[in-house]
């Protein structure tokens, strides 16, 4: 069962961009992800009680714990949205994400040891490939208008959010894999929680609609991509190599392409569907042994 874990991730983790899209509209980017953290936390504290999970063994490790959150919930997330909010479009925000594998892979060899062998460089930059032919039909490519509608310090964010979720996984892996799993998401999400307040009540207006969109997007994306996705992705990285478990979020620009097909209507064309198929050869060989 364990080797359908990764495609399971995949999935929950791409919902993460259809919740965002139903409760964007109904808050403000800091606002909406402090009050998903806040939620996330007071849920994840009670089971921790009630199950009596044990804890980190050391403040050391509780310190690393939380620095890899902040990298993976403030710098991934908040620049992402960030960026977004700033007008860079999200497909082109999404291609910028898929270079995360092929970073995370030129820093793994030196930090962790890790060998990547030159069949899994040809997956790495398959899947490059395959998802830039997947949003391609998203993105306008003519030089007159790429920068039209947002600075260019929205393109550094979107690449500086790249950087922080591919510091965070490297990291992880390195300082992190002894932690309980339960106990040090919920240390991850705390220390972001903290930050996100900040942002949210020095940035921003913290007004929110409570709609049913809302409401019906915030518990998704806390019982599905952050309870869901984030601990398969912990387990992933406790238990395997972090390039190849980078590897992974090739596919999911196309599955979130297949999400909006069905959910919005969004087309797919020949080059999305030619596009999908390439990041699935790119990741089988990303991932072998």
């Amino acid at each position: 069962m364990t080797r359908f874990i990764p495609l399971l991730f995949v999935f929950l983790w791409s919902t993460g961009f259809i919740g965002a899209k139903f409760g964007l509209p109904y808050a403000e980017p800091y606002t909406f992800l402090f009050v998903r953290m806040t939620l996330t936390c007071a849920i994840l504290l009670v089971v921790l009680l009630v199950l009596k999970k044990e804890w980190p063994k050391s403040r050391r490790l509780s310190g690393h714990v939380a620095i890899s959150g902040i990298l993976i919930h403030v710098g991934y997330l908040g620049g992402v949205f960030t960026a977004i909010k700033m007008g860079l479009p999200s497909g082109l925000t999404a291609l910028i994400a898929g270079f995360q594998p092929l970073l995370t892979a030129f820093i793994a060899k030196p930090v962790l040891g890790e060998n990547v062998r030159p069949v899994q460089w040809a997956g790495l930059v398959l899947g490059i490939i395959g998802t830039v032919l997947v949003l391609s039909e998203k993105i306008d490519l003519n030089n007159t208008a790429l920068f039209e509608g947002f600075p260019l310090n929205a393109v550094f964010i979107a690449f500086g959010a790249v950087v922080c979720i591919t510091i965070s996984s490297v990291y992880q892996k390195k300082y992190c894999t002894t932690m309980p799993l339960m106990s040090g998401t919920f240390i991850q999400y705390f220390a972001a929680c903290l930050i996100y307040g900040l942002l949210a009540s020095g940035l921003e207006t913290m007004e929110i609609q409570w709609t049913g969109e809302f409401i019906f997007a915030l518990f998704w994306l806390i019982f599905v991509p952050s309870f869901g996705a984030i601990s398969l992705l912990m387990w992933m990285i406790k238990q395997g190599e972090a390039s190849k478990v980078a590897s992974m979020f090739y596919l999911v620009p196309a599955v979130t392409a297949l999400e909006a097909f069905f959910l919005f209507g969004e087309t797919l064309g020949l080059s999305a569907l030619i596009g999908m198929a390439v990041v699935s050869v790119g990741v089988a060989l990303a991932v072998r042994n």
